[in-house]
Parts: structure tokens; C-alpha cells; sequence
């Protein structure tokens, strides 16, 4: 009888798959414009700067919507919330996917942003639903997708166009968007028995000017001129929004996101991290992706197509993977105070390599699975941090504001390459050579300083837990308790 209680049952055996299908996808579409902006350019007739905006505004909406859908999915909705959201990436694929113009593609990957909030909602849905130790390796598996899925969604975009035409990939997160939607009716649970509370309207429109703001000045910041007083304006306004929404949020009585839990070290560590790693894993993507390309004329790079260009990231896709793995294993005996900074390391060797070596192809190759292990460590660490230091009816909003921050990072790191090799102009209007190493010397100091911030933060963390036990209700343990088992490698 009791060997029949501890059984998971059919559905609970195929949550996890299915939850791990979803933040795949996710991760797939978010990366899916980036290789066809020269054919969107050619085919819409339109600039490249113009171009950019199908792989911009992506991330736009994934920033507002992710902690919205967060925060409502902390509540009684969750598998409403979470059963919505694939739908409208389902629409906007088909729409993205459709001969509908430059206009409807642009609208159909706004529509495909939302889904970018739905890997947080995941993980929550996974430590609610699934036993403790089976919680924790999915929450970590679901925040390496992240990683997993830009070294994927390259290599499957560039072999779709190549072959198939340019919205043969759409049509690929179409079908994908359709299987999980599916997939994620049958297996996903009942939404906890939480109270709904109202939802912080404020606060959303303050945090989507505010983000839409920064977000713009990365993606116009090299035509304006980064110095230039409109940029700076923007910036500055953008700020002072999002100083407004801090604000806002401390004093309201049901927040958008719950501020003050980033005062928790551990979640200040995880934040950190999520920003800095994010500016230098971009950097490092947006760099490779572009040498390899580079003909071999200009006296560097290698002349490859799209298609190789990515599959020169499958690396760091397969990199991360086995990071979890890994990472599964050392948390049973390492803090998380180690492992955090140690990603960073390797990362930083990684980049290192690029920046002194890189006139072979297999020392890109070497250098991305390098970098892909050191993200896959750093990636897998941060969300045991948040789930240790927050209670169960804040997961997904912690975990949505991560995922805000990490995509942040993401863009100020595309930025940051574009801005250093514009900045080193060669000839035929490329870059010169010294562009490429200054901007993985860059990348190497952001690597640097996450993996001071994160030691240090995490490790003040775990040396101020009280040591004695603080006992709670099931499925309610203080944040103190969870923080120490968390530092303890559970």
C-alpha cells in the first residue's frame, strides 16, 4: 500500500516532459528571427534596422508579459493563464508564418513575446506538482532551456530557410505550439487553491514603459549614436519609470512583483547573476555568429552560411545540458555559493579562448561548448537559489522577474558587441579583427564581476542563515529553512 502511494501516477510521470517541451519552445521562438533579419530585409524590403524590430519585438512583450503572467499565475489561474498563453503563441507563429507582409510578422512575433513568460509559470507548476527531489531537477532543467534553446532555434531557423523558404520556421513553431498546447491540457494540474488577488494595473504599465524604453535605446542606440542627447534622454526617462515602479511596488498592497524579496541575498545573487551572465553570454553568441560568417577575404573569419553559422552554437547548446547533469550531481555535496561563481570561471576561460584563438573553426566550436557549460552551471544554480528563499505562493512572480532580468541582460549584451565592433571599423565595411578581441576582453570583465557578485552575495547568504531548525506547515517552510537546505546542496 505504501509503495503504491510513493508511485507517480501517468500524468504526473508525464508532466515533466511536457513542462520541458513548453520552455524549449519558448526558447526556440525567442531565437527564431535572429538568422533570417539579412532575408526579412531582402523579402519585406525594408532596412535591416528595420529588420531587427522581428527579433526585437519579441523580447519587448516577453519582458512586459512575463511578469504578468507571473504573477496571475501565482494564483487560482494558472493552468488558464498557462493554457492561454500558448494559444496566443500559437496565433502569432500562424500569423508570423502567413504571406501577410513585414506589418504581420512583426505582430505575429509580438504575440510569440508572451510565450516567454511561460518557462517561470513552468517552473512554479513544477515545484507545486511534482515530489521535492523531482521538483528541484526540473526547475533546474526548465532555467537551462534558456540556453539550450538559442543554441537550437540558430541551426533550426538557418536549415528551414535554407531548404524550406523563410517562414518555414514559423510554421515549425506553429505546429510545435499546437502538440504542447495539446499536450499541456491533458497532463497540466489543477491551479493551487490560492485567493486571486487583484492584479497590480500600475504597476504593469509602469514597468512596460519603463522596460520598453531600455530596451529600444539597445536596438537604436548604434544609429542615434550612444552619446547622443535623445538616447540619453530615452534612458533617463526609462529609468525614472522604473524608479517609479520600485516605489509603486513597495508600497502597494498586491504588487506586479514582490521587490522586497530581491532585499533575500540569495534572490539579489540570482538576479545579479542573471543579468551579468546574460550581457556576456550575448556578447559571445552575437560575436560567433557574426565571425564565422565573416568571408575569409576580410582576413579573418571563415565564409560560412547561415546553416553553419548556427550549428557552430549546437556546442553550446549540448555544453549546457551536460552542465545540468553535472550540476545535479555537485549540488549534493557543493553550496551553491561555489557552483555560482565556478560557471562564471569557466565561462570566462571560454571567452579568454575566443579572444586569443580563434583562427580554426573547432576553436569557436571548443570555446562555445566551453561557454555553454559555464551558462548550463551558472543557469541551473540560480533558480534553487530563488526556490530556497521564497515561500510556494511567490514562485512564479520571483521567477518571472529572473527571467525579466535575464532577458535585459540579453540585450544590453547584443548591444554591447554591436556598439564595440562599430567601434573598430575595417574594411568593405566590416569590422576589423581587433573589434572581435576587444569585445571578448569585454566580455570577459562582465564575466569577472558576476562571478565576484555572485560568490560574494550567495556566500553572505549562507553564512547568515541561523543554524537552527524553523519549523512550518507542509508546503509553507519559512524562507530561512528552504535557504538553508538550498546552501546545504539539497
Amino acid at each position: 500500500m505504501e509503495a503504491a502511494d510513493t508511485t507517480p501516477s501517468r500524468r504526473e510521470r508525464a508532466l515533466l516532459p511536457v513542462l520541458l517541451s513548453v520552455g524549449m519552445l519558448v526558447a526556440v521562438i525567442s531565437s527564431l528571427g535572429a538568422p533570417l533579419i539579412p532575408t526579412i530585409a531582402r523579402v519585406d524590403q525594408v532596412s535591416l534596422g528595420v529588420a531587427q524590430w522581428s527579433l526585437t519585438v519579441t523580447m519587448l512583450v516577453g519582458a512586459v508579459a512575463t511578469p504578468l503572467i507571473g504573477r496571475l499565475g501565482d494564483g487560482p489561474q494558472r493552468r488558464g493563464v498557462m493554457l492561454g498563453g500558448l494559444a496566443v503563441v500559437l496565433v502569432g507563429s500562424l500569423l508570423a508564418a502567413l504571406p501577410t507582409g513585414f506589418a504581420g510578422l512583426v505582430v505575429g512575433r509580438a504575440l510569440q513575446g508572451v510565450g516567454i513568460g511561460l518557462t517561470p509559470l513552468a517552473m512554479a507548476t513544477a515545484r507545486d506538482a511534482l515530489p521535492p527531489e523531482r521538483a528541484r531537477h526540473a526547475v533546474a532543467t526548465l532555467s537551462l532551456t534558456s540556453a539550450a534553446g538559442v543554441g537550437l532555434g540558430y541551426p533550426l531557423t538557418g536549415i528551414l530557410a535554407e531548404y524550406l523558404g523563410m517562414h518555414a520556421g514559423f510554421w515549425f513553431a506553429a505546429i510545435a505550439a499546437a502538440l504542447a498546447l495539446a499536450a499541456i491540457s491533458v497532463v497540466h494540474p489543477a491551479s493551487p487553491d490560492r485567493p486571486k488577488r487583484p492584479l497590480d494595473v500600475l504597476g504593469a504599465v509602469l514597468l512596460a514603459a519603463g522596460m520598453a524604453g531600455l530596451l529600444y535605446a539597445t536596438t537604436v542606440g548604434e544609429n542615434w549614436g550612444w552619446g547622443s542627447a535623445r538616447l540619453l534622454g530615452l534612458v533617463a526617462v526609462s529609468v525614472l519609470l522604473l524608479v517609479w515602479w520600485v516605489l509603486h511596488e513597495l508600497r502597494t498592497p498586491h504588487p506586479l512583483v514582490d521587490v522586497r524579496l530581491v532585499r533575500d541575498r540569495a534572490v539579489l545573487a540570482a538576479d545579479l547573476t542573471a543579468l551579468l551572465s546574460g550581457v556576456a553570454m550575448y556578447v559571445m553568441l552575437s560575436l560567433v555568429t557574426q565571425f564565422v560568417q565573416t568571408p575569409e577575404a576580410a582576413g579573418y573569419g571563415f565564409g560560412a552560411s547561415v546553416v553553419v553559422a548556427g550549428l557552430a552554437l549546437v556546442p553550446f547548446s549540448a555544453g549546457s545540458m551536460v552542465a545540468g547533469r553535472l550540476v545535479r550531481l555537485a549540488s549534493r555535496t557543493v553550496p551553491p555559493a561555489r557552483l555560482l561563481p565556478l560557471g562564471c570561471l569557466v565561462s570566462l576561460c571560454a571567452t579568454v579562448l575566443f579572444a586569443c584563438a580563434h583562427d580554426g573553426l573547432w576553436e569557436v566550436l571548443v570555446g562555445m561548448g566551453l561557454i555553454g557549460v559555464g551558462a548550463g552551471v551558472t543557469m541551473s544554480v540560480m533558480p534553487a537559489l530563488i526556490v530556497g528563499a521564497v515561500p510556494p505562493h511567490e514562485t512564479g512572480s520571483a521567477m518571472s522577474f529572473n527571467q525579466v532580468v535575464k532577458y535585459i541582460g540579453y540585450s544590453m549584451g547584443s548591444a554591447l558587441s554591436a556598439a564595440v565592433l562599430a567601434a573598430h571599423p575595417g574594411g568593405g565595411g566590416l569590422p576589423a579583427e581587433d573589434g572581435y578581441r576587444a569585445a571578448a576582453l569585454a566580455g570577459c570583465v562582465v564575466w569577472v564581476v558576476t562571478a565576484l557578485a555572485g560568490y560574494l552575495l550567495a556566500r553572505a547568504q549562507r553564512t547568515t542563515t541561523p543554524p537552527r531548525q524553523v519549523s512550518g506547515p507542509a508546503g509553507t517552510a519559512p524562507a530561512a529553512e528552504a535557504r538553508r537546505v538550498t546552501s546545504n546542496g539539497a
